[in-house]
């Protein structure tokens, strides 16, 4: 299928990149269809909105910013998406990177949780004081790396 997207403008998809967030994302509860796309630049993709080409969101998987990452989602909300299983699971954290030139950020207090088979999607909120919106990424894997 052919996505006009905010990064690369109209692109052709293969319908495994299709994910469906039944409940929208926070702050974009109406939009609930995106594609999963690889960013130019690894670790990163981008989740770029099928209804609506100016919304689009770059994605990190937070275990790479974090190892002792726990995106511990409840079971009720996992089941919601099919998710019975963490092998089911593909976990992702939004990037924020501000036009300031301030520090690169993710939100890991709002993993998202996307089911392999299914492709279905879900964003949570965790209750974990470690896990705040605002994580600086270079810092937090320089300091992986210092250890």
């Amino acid at each position: 299928m052919k996505v006009q997207t905010k990064a690369y403008g109209a692109i052709e998809v293969e319908e495994r990149q299709r994910i469906v967030f039944p409940q929208g994302l926070f702050g974009f509860e109406d939009i609930k269809e995106y594609v999963l796309l690889d960013a130019e630049r690894q670790p990163f993709y981008w989740l770029q909105s099928v209804e609506n080409e100016r919304v689009a969101f770059v994605l990190i998987n937070p275990f790479l910013v974090r190892p002792d990452y726990e995106a511990n989602i409840s079971n009720e909300e996992l089941a919601d998406i099919g998710i019975d299983t963490p092998e089911k699971a593909l976990i992702f954290t939004i990037v924020t990177i501000p036009a300031d030139g301030s520090p690169m950020t993710t939100n890991l207090q709002g993993p998202l949780a996307i089911n392999r088979d299914t492709r279905e999607g879900k964003q949570a909120i965790l209750n974990d004081a470690r896990w705040k919106t605002k994580h600086d990424i270079v810092a937090e894997i320089a300091a992986q790396t210092a250890r």
